[in-house]
């Protein structure tokens, strides 16, 4: 196992962002930035001994600071959307930047995912980055540090360990945004990709804002049962109403009510390249998104790395978290970091070929 670093390329006021590889070998490999504390490549070997690169993303600093896909970044204070953009915490209410549609999405303009993070520490096999978030600088309450670790394992483990502290009591709902297509970043739609989520319940959907009703709603007997394999593809144009509100898959699943150990809670599997993730997570949900709108701004395609053009579902992500709007919304667990404790959590993707 190995680390090795180089120039990714400059931030418009001139600070240098670097890229970070942690390699256990030939055919395994994850590339990192300080950008954003983003993952900008998951390098595995398929089925056929090919290296295959499967998140997407883009060749230089400023296609990242640019566009808005927050392909491989990590999102937060809060990931996700909170209603009308502001929520109520002991007794005040706070204000947010209404990005979408009135409400709040991944905490606003000032994102995480644009930042220059400091490299707290390297390993031989992991690289932790550091970021500072001022009392009130994306409307939220307190001092907040925020750290990612992201180590890679022989096992083909990608483990992604956020950590957190505040002053003040605040939101703290961390995530990372990376895209997938275990086809390769450029081989087009994850149509045929087999998904499988260990979650009976979802949030249905209002309406095309995909603020969560509130409901816990039931899988079974809907194209959102994905507790045995489905392919993306298979029902994602069927006629159903939550379906149609946001363009396909978009929608949290509830693996369990509140935090818990570190569980398998999903699998992806494409047959073209043989590659399997299995994911895992110690946090009560995740949001499955199929990358219905990663074209809405250029109808040609989204340009990505290696001369790619990324179209509508070229990806989809698996973002773990606590519900939606759970800051706002009764009987969800509440994504609160009390002043003084630390916030812990652990995602998993761990990669083989069948």
């Amino acid at each position: 196992m190995a680390v090795t670093k180089k120039e990714f390329g400059a931030m418009p006021d001139g600070r240098m962002t670097y890229l970070y590889t942690i390699s256990d070998g030939p055919n395994t490999k994850v590339t990192v930035s300080d950008l954003g504390a983003t993952i900008v490549s998951i390098i595995f070997q398929d089925k056929n001994e090919n290296l295959v690169d499967v998140a997407l993303g883009y060749d230089t600093p400023g296609e990242y600071l640019e566009a808005g896909a927050h392909f491989g970044a990590v999102v937060g204070r809060n990931g996700n959307r909170i209603a009308n953009a502001s929520f109520e915490l002991n007794g005040k209410t706070y204000q947010l930047t209404a990005n979408e549609n009135g409400n709040n999405l991944h905490s606003g303009n000032d994102y995480f995912g644009k930042r220059l993070w400091d490299v707290k520490e390297i390993t031989d096999q992991s690289v932790t980055f550091a970021l500072k978030d001022a009392d009130g600088q994306q409307g939220f309450p307190g001092n907040f540090e925020a750290q990612i670790t992201y180590t890679l394992t022989e096992e083909g483990r990608l483990e992604l360990a956020y950590k957190a502290v505040c002053d003040q009591d605040t939101v703290a709902n961390l995530t990372n945004h990376v895209y997938f297509n275990l086809g390769g970043h450029d081989s087009g739609c994850v149509g045929q990709h087999e998904v499988m989520l260990n979650a009976p319940h979802y949030n249905p959907v209002i309406d095309s804002k995909a603020i969560p009703t509130g409901e816990v709603a039931e899988v079974a007997g809907t194209p959102l049962d994905f507790t045995t394999p489905h392919t993306i593809g298979e029902r994602i144009e069927d006629d159903f109403e939550q379906l149609k509100l946001v363009g396909g898959y978009d929608h949290n699943f509830c693996i369990r009510p509140d935090r818990g150990p570190v569980i398998r809670f999903g699998e992806v599997y494409c047959p073209a390249t043989g590659i399997c993730m299995e994911c895992y997570t110690d946090l009560p949900a995740v949001q499955f998104y199929t990358g219905n709108f990663i074209t809405a701004a250029t109808p040609e395609g989204m340009p990505g790395k290696g001369g790619a053009v990324y179209q509508k579902r070229s990806g989809f992500c698996l973002e773990t978290q606590y519900y939606p709007n759970a800051i706002n919304q009764e009987g969800f667990a509440k994504p609160i970091l009390k002043a003084g404790e630390t916030y812990e959590t652990t995602t998993i993707y761990k990669f083989s070929v069948r």
